[in-house]
């Protein structure tokens, strides 16, 4: 549920605090320095965060994550994926699939939600200002 279903909003100590739970995460990752990107789009960063947070808040044990991405892996080097490699494609697809064996996502609500995002054109509020979720703070080392 989000905040706006809840009606509650995470205060900004809890958000401080998963961020930088996040940004040590990554930049203790190889290829973690500033001088090197490790992840090639915003999304990718932001399914990175989303796991590590549904992980820290209960909703999976990581070893379950570990297989669901192994999976993911072992079907594409198959030959069943069918798509060019994306480390982060098999990461969403590892997430997705472990928090619907948990019951936190549904795939009618998961088929719902891409529907909808697919329905809006690339460049809809092309004028406005986007910001991302997380950003990385290059003072950490």
């Amino acid at each position: 549920m989000t905040a706006s279903e809840t009606g509650v909003r995470p205060d900004a100590t809890t958000i401080g605090d998963a961020r930088r739970r996040v940004e040590t995460l990554v930049c203790g990752l190889p290829g973690g320095g500033i001088d090197e990107r490790m992840f090639n789009e915003p999304w990718e960063l932001r399914a990175f965060a989303m796991a590590v947070a549904a992980y820290h808040s209960g909703k999976y044990e990581w070893g379950e994550f570990q297989r669901s991405l192994s999976h993911s892996i072992r079907q594409w080097e198959e030959g069943n994926g069918g798509e060019p490699w994306s480390y982060y494609e098999h990461w969403l697809t590892a997430l997705e699939t472990v928090l619907a064996d948990n019951g936190v996502l549904s795939d009618v609500a998961l088929d719902d939600r891409t529907r909808e995002v697919m329905a809006v054109p690339r460049d809809a509020n092309h004028h406005k200002a986007h910001r991302e979720p997380i950003a990385i703070s290059p003072a950490i080392r």
